[in-house]
């Protein structure tokens, strides 16, 4: 089946543009046509568009918002009986913008070519994940394929919650932090060497204070560029390096061990690998590829690391929570949940449930974190004005009382 890509006119007149999957041209002008559209160009779409596994198509991304709502509607299709190739269809029809119809339609020619869905889905697009794919595999092998992309709509759902909460709650003190650093740069480089002109013309021998804060305005004034310029250079640098395995490993053992950071950063990590583990588990995986799927959305190397470790205790033999423990980078309660999961027979739904509990106590933690920053911000950017203006003051109070400090 081949697809093919349109331009046509619906009932009031206006262009839209699209793709359908037909056999042959003139069955892809019916289906246009059984839209109650008026075809004006139809012509097949090249191998190297949209074929599935194609750099092209993988290249393309959904956005978040796009990957929830057809994660969706995939669901609820499957869930009700209709065939995923039917689904993936109904669904491409339905979203909007060239690109998520393209990559839908590739997905439905992976599927009609008789792959798997879990692989069509992984070879068309970056928007699908090896968390994704490896969940629709786990659906497609217990034939539970409704149920669990329900499940991996809901996690989806609430990863991107909790990442529009921390975002929105940034904000503030970002833009806080903005605006008074660049009041304070203005007020250094444009009002401070105007004010001192007056005491220096008048013979008057300046306060340390006041002279510290010319000398920093003519430094601004000097080099501010460079310095500028000076940042943004080590910035790129240590974002290159951070990319290096050992240098991101240093830096994520640096981070874990800071006192409140570093819980934050546990606590993340934690609840991605509860999260995979136990959604995978709860779909039949067994317990060896639940670990090595969860590893892989584990982006702290310290706790890849750990979960290594586990995944050769596990193979030789072992308890999952004995070995989770002997790692000491795991949080208690995801140790005791596991082990609770293992006597129950329970595992997935209580590593589920352990998820739900992390990214809760993330969420909490992170509003303190950011409820201590914004007064903390507001204190040393008041700090840096109150300098400002007592380097302008001092030399007035001097001129005033005759004395000089």
């Amino acid at each position: 089946m081949a697809v093919f890509e349109y331009v046509a006119r619906d009932s009031s007149g206006r262009k839209q543009k699209g793709v359908v999957s037909a056999d042959n041209l003139s069955l892809a002008r019916k289906d246009i046509k059984a839209k109650s559209l008026t075809p004006i160009e139809v012509k097949p779409v090249t191998d190297t568009h949209v074929k599935s596994g194609t750099n092209q198509t993988r290249n393309q991304k959904l956005s978040n918002r796009e990957l929830v709502s057809i994660t969706r509607q995939l669901a609820v299709l499957v869930s009700s009986g209709t065939p995923v190739e039917e689904s993936i269809a109904s669904i491409g029809a339905g979203v909007k913008g060239n690109k998520a119809k393209t990559i839908m339609a590739s997905i439905r020619s992976g599927v009609i070519d008789g792959k798997p869905l879990s692989e069509a889905l992984q070879s068309t697009s970056k928007s699908f994940s090896q968390l994704y794919c490896a969940i629709v595999r786990a659906g497609e092998e217990t034939g539970d394929l409704g149920t669990v992309l329900e499940r991996l709509a809901d996690h989806l759902e609430s990863a991107q919650e909790i990442r529009r909460k921390v975002i929105t709650a940034m904000i503030y003190p970002i833009i806080l932090a903005l605006v008074t650093l660049s009041i304070v740069i203005a007020v250094l480089v444009f009002v401070i060497p105007r004010v001192v002109e007056q005491f220096e013309s008048l013979g008057q021998s300046l306060p340390p204070l006041t002279q510290f804060m010319l000398n920093l305005s003519g430094f601004m004034q000097q080099f501010g560029l460079f310095l500028g310029v000076g940042i943004i250079i080590v910035i790129f640098i240590l974002n290159r390096l951070h990319k290096l395995e050992k240098v991101k490993r240093f830096s994520d053992q640096f981070v874990l061990s800071l006192p409140v950071v570093g819980n934050l950063s546990r606590i993340v990590s934690a609840g991605h690998f509860s999260r995979t583990f136990g959604t995978l588990a709860i779909s039949g995986s067994p317990v060896l590829d639940c670990l090595q799927t969860a590893r892989e959305t584990v982006t702290n190397l310290v706790f890849r690391d750990a979960i290594d470790d586990v995944i050769e205790n596990v193979r030789d033999g072992g308890s999952l929570s004995t070995a989770m423990a002997s790692t000491d980078v795991f949080p208690p309660l995801l140790v005791h949940m596991t082990q609770s999961g293992e006597a129950s027979g329970k595992l997935g739904t209580l590593l589920a449930k352990s998820a739900n509990y992390l990214d809760a106590e993330f969420e909490n933690s992170s509003k303190i974190l950011i409820g201590l920053i914004e007064p903390a911000i507001t204190v040393i950017m008041g700090g840096l004005v109150l300098l400002i203006i007592l380097a302008i003051m001092l030399p007035i109070l001097q001129l005033n009382t005759g004395a000089f400090l």
